[in-house]
């Protein structure tokens, strides 16, 4: 039952999960907010998830339809799952209410902190779930596939880690309630791994591993342009959101490199 490739995808859904916890360790080390910190690990966080879904996980969803499906019906399935996965995605977006950078005050309006650091933990634990799916499918299809996913998702949970602590941290005081709640965000990750693990894998299939690379590939890329660039954006820090995120987007190519 637990063959090594199934073991290799789980422990690659555990850490890329639990990387999350990374990001409350800030808490540990500051006793303010830093609204510069948070520009850039968002902004870095959009770089490195649309590189990884524009060079990684949309070519394979799209090799393995193809494989599956022949050329042209393997195309238009790899889009319209991607659509899927966009629309899934701006359906559960609905939950986190969008607050802009306010000009006039020269800040952001969190007025209640500890409502955002508890709703995006939601959020987050959400679209947490079907990563761990894709992780596991891509480390137990592929382990360089799985690595390479598991690393993209790691570094994009480090930040939403910071999210969701520092401003539960900054409302309650509490750095054990800071980490609880980033630790209930990120074991999101591994839990839907080993919903793939006991439920998908006997059905597993190159047909299926591209629709789920698809559809996560969709929510990746929303995640992206519609919550993590603007709020990047949202703090005032524009130039600094500006090349965070470009520097994340040059980052993962280069791992390909090794």
């Amino acid at each position: 039952m637990f063959e090594e490739a199934s073991v290799r995808a789980l422990i690659l859904a555990l850490i890329a999960g639990m990387s999350t916890l990374i990001g409350a360790v800030v808490t540990v080390f500051t006793n303010r907010k830093s609204e510069k910190l948070l520009t850039i690990s968002l902004g870095f966080t959009a770089g490195i998830m649309l590189s990884v879904s524009f060079t990684d996980l949309f070519p394979t969803a799209n090799t393995f339809l193809k494989q599956a499906q022949g050329n042209r019906l393997g195309i238009l399935l790899a889009v319209a799952f991607l659509v899927v996965g966009v629309i899934l995605a701006a359906s559960l977006d609905k939950l986190v209410p969008h607050q802009e950078y306010d000009e006039t005050l020269g800040e952001s309006p969190h007025n209640n902190l500890f409502r955002v650091g508890f709703v995006s933990m939601l959020a987050i634990g959400i679209h947490n779930f079907p990563e761990g799916i894709a992780t596991f499918m891509a480390g137990y299809q592929d382990a360089a596939l799985g690595i390479s996913v598991a690393v993209a998702i790691a570094l994009h949970n480090i930040p939403e880690g910071i999210a969701v602590a520092m401003p539960t941290f900054y409302a309650t005081g509490s750095r054990r309630k800071a980490f609880k709640y980033t630790f209930l965000s990120g074991i999101a990750e591994p839990v839907g791994a080993l919903l793939a693990f006991l439920v998908l894998r006997p059905f597993m299939s190159g047909f299926l591993l591209g629709a789920i690379l698809a559809l996560v590939t969709g929510i990746m890329i929303y995640i992206s342009i519609e919550e993590l660039i603007p709020s990047s954006r949202q703090y005032g820090h524009d130039r600094e959101a500006l090349v965070s995120t470009l520097i994340g987007i040059c980052l993962m190519p280069l791992t390909h490199i090794v």
